[in-house]
């Protein structure tokens, strides 16, 4: 039994179990009881469902993402279940209204783009006895009838067990009300569950707090269909302080593919997070140790100006999600733009210099001729689309939230013109104090 036998070699070198880990760190709110038995008894398959709405994941799945990263350290194995089949459905969860439903080229394209992202952070080695496996659950759906399903699955829940699920009793009481496709969403993520437990061994299933109903539906299923047990664990859903929807940004979501979100704009919204939110998405989205976040906490506490705590996160989670060398250019330009030593002068720099300096910062393009013929500020901001418009450009510029090249600008009939050139293409614009962009002319 040599799987045996590693597995409780790695228990006893390991300081704390999984579930007491997912505790201290915060990502631990519902369990059903046998859970932390089972974990400590043997090496268990356990998995999390993603849900392939975009090309790209966000940083709200970053959670389910660390969730199987601390389950194969601990000597378990992932399964990540990308939603081929339950995506073309819509899971009515967390939400007041219908979901559009995606077409079947679009949903490939999204798997492809969630399955490339996945292995980047678990560890699929087949060498490794908890190598970690990706399913996609079209693959046993797409064989299985109607009939069969509601013969097969359907007989062994009642409705009145499917309405008792919270999801499912908003959005009855709600005016959207819910359709029968949304209703049957439980039914699908409950024998996804039970296909896994009879043809992967997996015991276990983790999710959102929100998935509890849809979660425990698959214990269910497992009990009276298979005569087995089930066994599962929820995370918190992560808030903000200020009461906003976390990942969130006025550019939309905070996306883990680097050309949606550059690793500089990723390395940002870590950086700047409250001290409140910072104190808790330490231990929970970095993997330091619970004597390091301890030591970091202090420190912020003493000096919370310093802000150790936000550069330690945004380094930490930064360099997990793309790499040393990415974090370490974000540093640079976010050094060079916002660090208190005397700054670089953008005028003094060519185009490669230039570039290097403002590193991951959002470019946008203007035509040339309007910047040599000279434009106002307002259009000049509204015509990159660093404004939505030109209302909102002039009162920015009027609170005196505008610099052009580092220089303050409070007149509206500022002409941004040749002279405004860097590297004789380029124009530095910021607005506020914290959102960089570089416009470049066509």
């Amino acid at each position: 039994m040599p799987c045996a036998l590693s597995f409780l070699h790695l228990r006893k070198l390991l300081e704390m179990s999984l579930i007491e880990e997912l505790k201290w760190r915060g990502m631990l709110q519902d369990i059903m009881p046998g859970t932390e038995e089972q974990l400590k008894k043997e090496a268990t398959t356990a998995y999390i469902g993603f849900d392939p709405t975009a090309e790209s994941l966000h940083i709200g799945s970053l959670v389910p993402i660390l969730l199987l990263y601390h389950l194969q350290q601990a000597g378990h194995k992932p399964i990540a279940l990308v939603g081929g089949a339950t995506g073309m459905v819509g899971d009515p969860s967390g939400k007041s209204e219908e979901r559009n439903l995606l077409n079947e080229e679009t949903l490939q394209k999204n798997i492809a783009g969630v399955r490339s992202q996945l292995e980047k952070y678990l560890d699929f080695s087949p060498a490794r006895e908890n190598a970690a496996e990706i399913v996609n659950n079209y693959d046993w759906f797409k064989g299985l009838g109607f009939i069969d399903f509601l013969r097969d699955v359907g007989k062994h829940l009642t409705v009145n067990y499917m309405m008792s699920k919270d999801s499912v009793k908003k959005r009855i009481e709600g005016e959207t009300g819910i359709s029968y496709t949304e209703f049957a969403y439980q039914l699908m993520q409950g024998y996804d569950f039970y296909w896994l437990y009879t043809h992967k061994n997996c015991k276990l299933q983790m999710g959102g707090s929100d998935q509890w109903g849809n979660i425990t539906t698959g214990t269910e299923l497992i009990r009276r269909k298979a005569g087995g047990e089930g066994f599962a664990f929820t995370c918190p859903l992560i808030t903000k302080a200020d009461g906003g929807k976390f990942g969130k940004t006025e550019k939309g979501n905070v996306w883990l593919d680097a050309e949606k979100t550059t690793p500089f704009q990723f390395y940002q919204f870590w950086l700047n997070a409250a001290d409140t939110d910072a104190e808790k998405w330490i231990k929970i989205f970095t993997l330091l140790s619970k004597e390091e976040i301890e030591a970091l906490l202090a420190s912020h506490a003493i000096d919370p100006g310093a802000r150790t705590l936000q550069k330690k996160l945004a380094e930490s989670i930064t360099t997990f999600v793309h790499g040393a060398e990415e974090c370490a250019s974000a540093m640079q330009t976010t050094e060079q733009l916002f660090g208190k030593k005397e700054e670089i002068n953008l005028n003094e720099l060519n185009e490669d210099e230039l570039l290097n300096a403002m590193e991951g910062v959002p470019v946008h393009n203007i035509a040339s001729a309007s910047v040599q013929a000279g434009i106002d500020i307002v259009s000049f901001l509204s015509d990159t689309g660093i404004f939505p418009s030109k209302g909102e450009a002039r009162k920015m510029v009027q609170g005196g939230g505008i610099s052009i090249n580092r220089e303050k600008i409070t007149d509206q009939a500022f002409l941004v013109n040749a002279s405004s050139l860097l590297a004789g293409k380029y124009i530095a614009v910021q607005k506020g104090k914290k959102n960089h962009y570089l416009v470049k002319m066509d």
